[in-house]
């Protein structure tokens, strides 16, 4: 198995992404990149690091000079400016220079760390990203943004860093647990909603395969997922327009996120706030009814929550407000018009997000009613 994806900026090939079951084509891939002889700086956590460090190794020691391997402890908790700092430290030891290269192994916490240390080092410097979750996979390696969480808000410090190329193996996927990978299915259904239907469809027939992560269908469907993020990051590659869809559920399971102090896995807010996102998309006439109901229901297969008892909603609505993707109008909200069709609304208004969040929110009067 092996596919190749090349996104393109201005109609010019700026990296590829490579899609195979194992690591045995790494090395010949950074060779190709002409970074054969220089040092390889991996940063990985502590979660990744037993599993495929050594193997990572083994198969990059005849293209570098040196090799040196940074861990941090895994968890969003580690997503910061302390981690940086160390991460820095360590290459400014091992005289890393901005012709040596860094390489993220692990999902997207350490792709969105060691992707901004790498922007920022020395003015930037290459970084090949290397993602071993569902999540990092179909989403935070592809598309170039780099960042950390600041004084508790997501990804509040960060910078656009294309990679040099997006390594995946799929293999990878076996060594989740259940509610790691199914945390990542969150974002692949979110590309069928906001812009494939028939992608929608297939993850819906194919559920029983993706549950046994049979392997062709798992190729198929990270592939997919990457086209479709593919096409939106070469329209807008800073997040001028477009790019904005890609937010579908992240208003309001950003402040989920942060209000359950991280508690909650990414897709698990993701997939709450697009119940939320569709059932305004419905008061708001873009969707019928039946239409919300067979959208909430489609997280439950994949042991993803539709709804969560133990939030505050005006608190969470409150949250909302520090999100950075709030402009001085108010939010760019995704809003869905039909499966496979999102668009963004500015007009979303504070009566209609408490309506979101209260759908999703299940309090002990509703379970004694």
């Amino acid at each position: 198995m092996s596919d190749l994806i090349t996104v393109n900026m201005n109609k010019k090939p700026i990296y590829d992404i490579c899609i195979e079951s194992d690591f045995s084509g790494l090395a010949a891939k950074i060779k190709d990149l002409g970074f054969e002889g220089k040092k390889f700086m991996v940063i990985t956590d502590s979660n990744v690091e037993p599993l495929y460090a050594e193997t990572i190794k083994e198969e990059l020691k005849d293209v570098c000079s040196a090799f040196f391997l940074y861990s941090f402890p895994a968890g969003e908790s580690s997503k910061n400016l302390d981690t940086v700092t160390k991460i820095l430290s360590e290459m400014v030891a091992n005289k890393i220079n901005r012709h040596d290269l860094v390489i993220a192994l692990g999902g997207g916490v350490v792709g969105d760390t060691a992707g901004f240390c790498a922007a920022i080092y020395q003015r930037g410097i290459a970084v090949v990203q290397v993602p071993t979750t569902l999540l990092s996979q179909v989403d935070s390696s592809v598309g170039g943004k780099t960042g950390v969480d600041f004084d508790g808000y997501k990804n509040m410090v960060g910078a656009f860093k294309m990679p040099s190329l997006v390594y995946i193996n799929t293999s990878t996927l076996n060594s989740l647990d259940s509610r790691q990978y199914y945390s990542g299915m969150a974002e692949v259904m979110k590309y069928g909603l906001i812009m494939d239907a028939s992608f929608y469809e297939w993850i819906l027939s194919n559920m029983y395969e993706i549950h046994d992560k049979k392997p062709e269908v798992l190729a198929d469907m990270v592939k997919t997922s990457c086209i479709c993020k593919q096409k939106i990051v070469e329209r807008d590659p800073l997040e001028n327009g477009d790019r904005a869809l890609l937010n579908f559920g992240h208003t309001i399971g950003h402040a989920i996120e942060k209000y359950k102090n991280f508690e909650l896995m990414h897709g698990e807010c993701v997939a709450l706030g697009c119940v939320a996102a569709a059932y305004i998309s419905w008061q708001k006439g873009k969707l019928s009814k039946d239409e919300y109901y067979e959208i909430r229901d489609m997280f439950v297969p994949f042991n993803l929550p539709i709804s969560i008892d133990d939030i505050d909603p005006d608190k969470v609505l409150e949250l909302t407000k520090s999100d950075k993707k709030a402009i001085d109008k108010g939010i760019k909200f995704v809003l869905l018009k039909r499966v496979g069709k999102a668009y963004i609304d500015q007009n979303v208004t504070d009566e209609d997000m408490i309506g979101g969040i209260r759908e999703i929110y299940f309090s002990e009067e509703d379970e004694k009613e």
